[in-house]
Parts: C-alpha cells; sequence; structure tokens
C-alpha cells in the first residue's frame, strides 16, 4: 500500500508541475520516459534473473502452475475487452492494451504513452494502480468468496512482489510460491503484450 501510494503522489506532483510548467519545454520533450522505460526494464530483467531460489522452485513443481498466470491473462484481457465496450470511449484495442499491464502500472503506462498516446496513459496507470490497491485492501474478502488462486489473480503482475504478503496472509503460505510465479510471468510478459498489442 505505501509504495502504491507514494507512486500515486509522484504522478500527482507530476501533473501539478506539467499545469504550472514548473519545468521547460525542453525538459517536457526530451525522451526521459525513453530512457526511464531502459531502465526499468533493466532492473526487472535483474529481479527476474538473480531470484535463483524462484527458479530452483518452478523446477520442481507441476507444469499445472502454469495455468495460474494464463488463466489471469485470459481473464484480465476478457474484462478489459467487455469493459472497453461498455464503456464506448475506449476501443478494444486501447481496452487490451490497458488490461495487458496486469497492474504494472509504471511500465505498461511508460510503453502506452511512447507508442500510443499521453491520455491512454494515463488510464493504464490509473486502472492498473486501483487494481494494486484493491487488490491490497480486499484480498482476504476476495481470497474468502472465491477460493484461494482469486487474490493471486487479482494482484496479477504485482503478486510476486507487492501484493505477495497480503497474498500469503489470505491464501496461505502454500500459495506464496504459486503467487510469485505467476507474478514473474506476466511481468515478463507486460512489455512484449502491451507493445504487440499497442503497435497493431
Amino acid at each position: 500500500m505505501k509504495s502504491s501510494l507514494i507512486s500515486l503522489s509522484f504522478f500527482i506532483i507530476g501533473i501539478i508541475c506539467g499545469v504550472y510548467s514548473l519545468f521547460s519545454a525542453q525538459i517536457i520533450n526530451s525522451n526521459l520516459s525513453e530512457y526511464a522505460l531502459y531502465l526499468l526494464m533493466f532492473l526487472v530483467g535483474i529481479s527476474v534473473g538473480g531470484d535463483r531460489k524462484t527458479w530452483k522452485t518452478l523446477k520442481e513443481m507441476n507444469l499445472k502452475i502454469v495455468l495460474v498466470p494464463l488463466t489471469v491473462i485470459a481473464g484480465s484481457l476478457l474484462g478489459a475487452g467487455i469493459m472497453s465496450m461498455i464503456l464506448n470511449q475506449l476501443t478494444l484495442k486501447e481496452g487490451l492494451a490497458v488490461g495487458a499491464g496486469f497492474g504494472y502500472y509504471s511500465l505498461s503506462s511508460i510503453i502506452i504513452t511512447k507508442f500510443y498516446s499521453e491520455t491512454l496513459g494515463v488510464v493504464a496507470l490509473m486502472s492498473n494502480m486501483i487494481r494494486e490497491i484493491l487488490t491490497l485492501l480486499l484480498a482476504p474478502l476476495i481470497g474468502k468468496y472465491f477460493g484461494k488462486l482469486a487474490p493471486i489473480a487479482s494482484g496479477g503482475a504485482t503478486s510476486m512482489d507487492t501484493t505477495l504478503p497480503i497474498i500469503t496472509q489470505s491464501s496461505g503460505k502454500d500459495y506464496a510460491i504459486i503467487s510469485v510465479f505467476s507474478g514473474v510471468v506476466l511481468t515478463i510478459l507486460v512489455p512484449f503484450l502491451v507493445t504487440f498489442i499497442v503497435t497493431r
């Protein structure tokens, strides 16, 4: 929750700075977001590749564990697609791009802003941030009424880090490795899937 609020605070500060033109046009029109994207991708790679305990545990687990992130992908894209048709303010492509963030608001919003539009990038940021915050707040209820795997699905890509403690608390320690695995797979897929959708 703390990290989500910090990220949201920086976003709001950025809006205020933009509205009141506190930075020069040169900085605003620069490629800083692109460099931030490269740095973020590098750090994600280090995080995923350096967690040897996770890789070792995954090798020992049944292949059925793969169904968890695949189900999250299918459910997220289906839900986003349906909502885009109901709202009539987003095209199906835009809805799928936002949904493909799987809660990874920082990376998905930067990619969408760079390759598609700033407006949709903001929508992706807020949508995926809300997904993480709702998981942090409602995981116990989600687990109680929809099953042990439901909080993992709700957390999406964040189930490997920020929402992992509440997921473990709600679903039990036995589900921690499943949560980490699902989060790792989704984190890896986000840049590829979002980029694929917005550039088509």
